[in-house]
């Protein structure tokens, strides 16, 4: 604003000199030729209040603008957070996140060894499920050949394996009659 005083000062001196100028014509003995330098006297000092009416709308045009980026920029500081403030979320977070991680892996162990147990107690089921069938019919299925119906038929004292083996085309039906068949000749 300062600079802005002195550019004022500075128009405020030509506007000044222009009427010194004019009152010095006004005292000389050359009429025409003093009103011909009066008339163009006043156009300039009308020409330098225009210019200096228009420098002013723009002075204050510009200080409005830097009013506002001020203001703006006042707005923005307020709005963001200090580097620090942030690092200190940041690493709060980062150890927020790395807690949370250990507790899924935690959880992720659990599930697992539930799942292992789980399994075992299927695998215990399932062959207690298959030891009666076993006992019931005298059958031990293979299970390896997924291609075929085969396994095993023992006869009551467990001491002679007969195998068997079917086509998956065969139907269900016939095959439980065929093995029937074979158990009673056993």
């Amino acid at each position: 604003m300062a600079a802005d005083a002195g550019v004022r000062l500075e128009v405020d001196e030509i506007l000044s000199y222009s009427d010194d100028l004019l009152g010095v014509l006004r005292v000389s003995n050359d009429h025409d030729a003093n009103a011909q330098v009066g008339s163009r006297a006043r156009m300039l000092l009308s020409a330098c209040r225009s210019e200096s009416d228009d420098l002013d709308l723009q002075l204050r045009e510009y200080q409005e603008k830097i009013r506002s980026c001020k203001e703006r920029i006042d707005k923005a500081k307020a709005e963001t957070i200090a580097d620090d403030t942030l690092n200190a979320l940041q690493n709060k977070m980062e150890e927020k996140l790395q807690e949370e991680k250990q507790l899924r892996e935690e959880v992720s162990i659990e599930e697992r060894k539930d799942a292992v147990k789980k399994k075992e107690k299927d695998m215990q089921k399932t062959e207690r499920m298959l030891s009666m069938c076993v006992s019931v019919t005298n059958i031990i299925p293979h299970f390896e050949d997924q291609d075929k119906v085969s396994g095993y038929i023992v006869d009551k004292d467990r001491k002679k394996l007969e195998k068997f083996e079917f086509e998956k085309t065969v139907p269900p039906v016939e095959i439980s009659n065929k093995l029937w068949k074979k158990i009673q000749g056993a």
